[in-house]
């Protein structure tokens, strides 16, 4: 007579798989809708061209209207203010002429915020009817996706391509040169692929096709070696821990649905030192303002994958060492 002496393994309580479900759950609800519900305008740089007293008067107009929404910044005339927003450092421009007042937006650098200020204008308007300003898109998005939809919604696949990759190549590759040589080769791919579906089917982007899918392979590459490395040094905790930062932190903190000055305080800076954030950001100056303005973004890229990079290594390293400490092991016993 035979007896099983097998235990099946304890099981937690249902109450406590509720629990973490729930927390979970509130976690995602926060990550995404909170920056979404304080979304407000937060030191957004603006230009302002006019005579001093004149500045003075916008510039205590709009601290009355949005305390802390606008960063001021007088220029000396028009061309300017054109150029400011051109080199991507503001968003706008006031122009107060008597003769013929305007207000300058870039749709292209965050629809949200060109929307803001129109909408802004036109409340001072309502103020002075007779100067109300005429409203002029220096660097508009294109005719193909006025509102930037296929822009702003580009964030999560570059995360989720990136996961995706790390995920794939874990459990088809066995090999750590191979992993890591296979998410190159899916950032060429996916971002030739991804470029081509923004940029020629839904019309989201302009410029240099090369230009902007060097932006996305970047951003894939930096994002699927940093959790392959995470994964290669602390095994699947650490692959855990990278896709929550990416996708908890780094999706909803880009501001390629608005602009990180839209967030936040803050969170709208954490959110770009982050792959997506800086992704955005580069992929709008390279598709829309000739390169202008994405040094920052493209050294936070590249950083991220240099540090993937690194983890990897490290990983390879720690694997050598694991393996020659258990052929010496066998060798003793032996």
């Amino acid at each position: 007579m035979s007896t099983d002496t097998s235990v099946e393994p304890r099981r937690p309580p249902v109450a406590a798989v509720v629990l973490v479900l729930t927390a979970v759950l509130t976690v995602l609800l926060i990550a995404f809708a909170w920056p979404a519900a304080r979304s407000a305008p937060r030191d957004v740089p603006l230009a302002v061209v006019g005579p001093q007293q004149a500045v003075a008067q916008v510039t205590g107009a709009l601290e009355q209207a949005m305390p802390g929404g606008f960063a001021i910044e007088p220029v000396a005339d028009r061309a300017a203010a054109v150029q400011a927003i051109e080199d991507r450092d503001v968003y706008g421009a006031i122009v107060l002429d008597q003769q013929a007042p305007e207000l300058l937006t870039a749709s292209a650098a965050g629809p949200a915020v060109a929307q803001l200020l129109t909408q802004l204008s036109g409340r001072l308007a309502a103020q002075n009817p007779q100067q109300a300003p005429k409203v002029t898109d220096v660097v508009p998005l294109p005719a193909d996706d006025p509102r930037g939809a296929g822009l702003a919604a580009g964030a999560l696949p570059l995360v989720i391509g990136g996961i995706m990759a790390a995920v794939g190549l874990i459990n088809f590759a066995k090999a750590g040169a191979t992993r890591v040589v296979g998410a190159l080769g899916f950032a060429v791919a996916g971002a030739l692929a991804l470029t081509a579906v923004l940029q020629f089917w839904l019309g989201s982007l302009e410029g240099s096709y090369w230009g902007n899918a060097g932006v996305i392979g970047l951003s894939i590459a930096a994002i699927s070696l940093t959790l392959l490395g995470l994964e290669w040094l602390l095994g699947t905790a650490g692959l855990g821990l990278g896709a929550a930062v990416m996708m908890l932190l780094g999706n909803p903190l880009s501001g390629l649905s608005s602009a990180p000055e839209m967030l936040p305080s803050g969170w709208g800076s954490l959110g770009q030192f982050l792959p997506p954030g800086a992704a955005g950001t580069a992929l709008r100056s390279v598709s829309f303002f000739d390169g202008a303005g994405a040094g920052r973004p493209l050294l936070v890229l590249g950083a991220w994958l240099l540090l993937g990079l690194a983890l990897c290594g490290l990983g390879a390293t720690r694997s050598r060492r694991v393996v020659s400490a258990r052929s010496e092991a066998s060798a003793v016993t032996v």
